[in-house]
This record gives structure tokens, C-alpha cells and sequence, in this order.
């Protein structure tokens, strides 16, 4: 049976984080790629006390553990980080503002596969605190710490270290790469240049419309402006998917990148102070050797299609996706991240789908 945050077993050195979530966390895959200034880095220590793991899922863990050393067959297990990105551009990355882009990036340390999954932002969760709203505000009330505890709890997950990054830096470290290849369509044409013009008025510099749809290379605020959209068919649910298309065609290009080019991008990255994480220098360095090991095999969203709808709930929730319900959901996104067909999730897990369920059954179809 796949574990759900496997760690013991394998170096920690070898934490691969490249699958980051754009809109802001795009470009982390090439920070932690090239990291030549990692000073510049925010380094947060996290307090493992603080975290918390579903009783269940530690249970667990400890059983295949013991399982594996009787059988004498030791496995490095899956790594799992979590990925936050904050609509900030004054660096307020520690709390205070919600995330907008969640991220699992999960790596299989054995075969070098890496699926990502983005929690969408306006999912109705216990916020990892017995408190229920939508997912992104747990950021905003306890900090990378709550929400790591937020996807631990929902997800049964075992989630201890995190990267942030604002979505300032993205523009500077898409034009250091050269940009990025994207199919625009004629629904996203309009709403690219929109957002460019909002960005450039904040950023305090100019812009280049777009001005045909196809397949293109967009420059970094074409790019950063594309992860954003959100007004099109499909909602936030497309916009999620646009940004793991960003992601998908940023990791094509740094990997067919030069050393020179990739400095260039972490530099330009780390002049501004946008990153806050878990993780430290050696941790990161170790990174790269391996990373050629590593490739992108699955990408998805959750809830997933087939088990959630939405709905416009009561009081300061608003708007608000239902992962309907969230138990099925769960033993989903195990199947999706660690192809465990017969996971049997918590009764965490069953006490918080069967709270959602009935703080939202009054507001759907109605």
C-alpha cells in the first residue's frame, strides 16, 4: 500500500519540489533547479508538534514500516510538499493573505514520477482547525503551518514541509527562461491583455499585447496574465488546468535550458524577496542531482469532476465548491497520487466529509 507522505527511509536531500503551481509557484521549478543565491531565501523552521497527522494515517505508516523490514524489502516511499501561492506583491508570504494556488506535489522517490494536484481554492474544508470554510483562508489565519494542517487533516495526508511564493518574481524569471510556449484561444485572448494591464500599472512597467490566438511563446507577463484567467468556460476549474499548462511548458524549457540560462532565472528570481519555505540549502542543492530523473506523469484538480459541485453558501462563505462527498474524494486522490486502488480513508476524514455534507445539503440545488 502506497504511503501517504512517506519520508523515513529516504534523504531528505532529495525532496524534489519542481512540481510547482504557477500563477506565482511556476517559478519555484526553476529556483529550486538553479539556486545560486539561496540566502535570499525566507528559511522558516517548522515545529513538527504543530503539524498535525490524522492518528490513522501515523498508524499506518508505522505498520508498513515494520512490514518492509520484516520483508526485507525497503522502499524510499513518495514525498509529498506542499505548494502555496499568495497574491501578494509586497512579500506578505508568512499569513495574512490567502492562497490562491494550493498544491500537492508528489514524488515517488523509486521511479522518479511526480504527479501534482491543485486544491481548488474555494473548496469548503474544515480549515485545520475544526473551523469551516473555504480552504484558501487557513493560510491567511494560521500561516503555512495551518495550512499544512488543512490538507493533512481533509486529505490524509502527512504534509510537513511547504514552499510560498508571491506571484511578483514570476514575470522576471518567464523572461529569464526566454518564455514559455502556449496555445492561446480566442476566449483567453481578451482576458490575457486585461490582466497585463492591471499587472503592468502595479509593477510599474510596460506590456506587449497579444494579439493572435495558436500556439505561441508568451513572455512573462503574457504568461503570468494567462495562469490567471478565470473568466471563461470552466471557471476556476480551467484556470487551475491553465496553470499546470504553464507549469508543464516552464519545466520543458528549463530542462532543455543551459546552466548560464537557469543562473540567470534564479538570480532574477531571488532579487526579490517572494520565497518563504520549509526547506534549507543543502536540502535544495541536493536537488540537483537528480533532476534529470524526474518527470512530470499525471496532473489533476481537487475534488475531482466526478465528486463535487458548487454552491452558494450562507454568511462570509459565498461561493464555495463541495467536494460532495469528501470520504469518495479521498480515496480518489490516493488512487490518483500513489495508484492505491483500495484506500480506506480515516475516520477523520469520515467526520469531516459528514460535517460538509450537512453544513452545505441546505444550499445545493436550491
Amino acid at each position: 500500500m502506497a504511503r501517504p507522505g512517506e519520508k523515513r527511509g529516504s534523504s531528505k536531500g532529495k525532496i524534489i519540489i519542481f512540481g510547482i503551481e504557477i500563477v506565482v509557484l511556476l517559478v519555484m521549478l526553476v529556483v529550486l533547479w538553479m539556486v545560486t543565491r539561496t540566502e535570499k531565501v525566507g528559511k522558516v523552521n517548522i515545529d513538527e508538534s504543530d503539524i498535525v497527522i490524522n492518528e490513522e494515517v501515523k498508524e499506518r505508516m508505522e505498520q508498513e514500516k515494520e512490514l518492509e523490514a520484516e520483508e526485507g524489502e525497503i522502499t524510499k516511499g513518495y514525498r509529498n510538499i506542499a505548494l502555496f501561492g499568495v497574491d501578494s506583491t509586497t512579500g506578505a508570504l508568512t499569513k495574512n493573505t490567502r492562497s490562491d494556488v494550493i498544491m500537492i506535489a508528489s514524488v515517488n522517490l523509486d521511479t522518479g514520477d511526480v504527479k501534482l494536484c491543485s486544491l481548488y481554492r474555494d473548496t469548503y474544508l474544515n480549515r485545520g482547525n475544526d473551523t469551516y470554510n473555504k480552504c484558501n483562508s487557513a493560510y491567511a489565519q494560521g500561516g503555512p503551518e495551518q495550512a499544512m494542517n488543512m490538507l493533512n487533516m481533509n486529505l490524509d495526508m502527512d504534509i510537513t514541509d511547504f514552499v510560498t511564493i508571491g506571484f511578483a518574481g514570476l514575470t522576471k524569471a518567464i523572461d529569464a527562461l526566454g518564455g514559455v510556449e502556449i496555445d492561446v484561444d480566442s476566449a483567453e485572448l481578451a482576458h490575457i491583455n486585461n490582466y497585463q494591464y492591471t499587472m503592468a500599472e502595479d509593477l510599474k512597467m510596460s506590456y506587449k499585447e497579444v494579439t493572435k490566438t495558436g500556439m505561441q511563446t508568451l513572455n512573462g507577463l503574457q504568461a503570468t496574465a494567462y495562469c490567471r484567467i478565470r473568466y471563461t468556460a470552466g471557471d476556476d476549474f480551467k484556470r487551475a488546468e491553465r496553470q499546470r499548462e504553464v507549469l508543464k511548458a516552464a519545466m520543458d524549457k528549463a530542462r532543455k535550458a543551459d546552466v548560464a540560462t537557469l543562473t540567470k532565472t534564479a538570480n532574477a528570481v531571488f532579487d526579490d524577496n517572494i520565497i518563504y519555505t520549509s526547506l534549507g540549502l543543502e536540502e535544495i542543492l541536493d536537488l540537483l542531482k537528480e533532476v534529470s530523473k524526474y518527470q512530470i506523469v499525471g496532473d489533476d484538480g481537487f475534488p475531482s469532476a466526478e465528486h463535487r459541485t458548487t454552491a452558494k453558501m450562507g454568511g462570509a462563505v459565498g461561493d464555495a465548491v463541495i467536494p460532495m462527498n469528501l470520504y469518495d474524494n479521498v480515496v480518489w486522490l490516493h488512487g490518483f497520487l500513489f495508484d492505491e486502488a483500495d484506500y480506506v480513508p480515516s475516520n477523520e476524514v469520515q467526520s469531516y466529509s459528514d460535517k460538509i455534507q450537512s453544513d452545505a445539503s441546505k444550499y445545493i440545488n436550491h
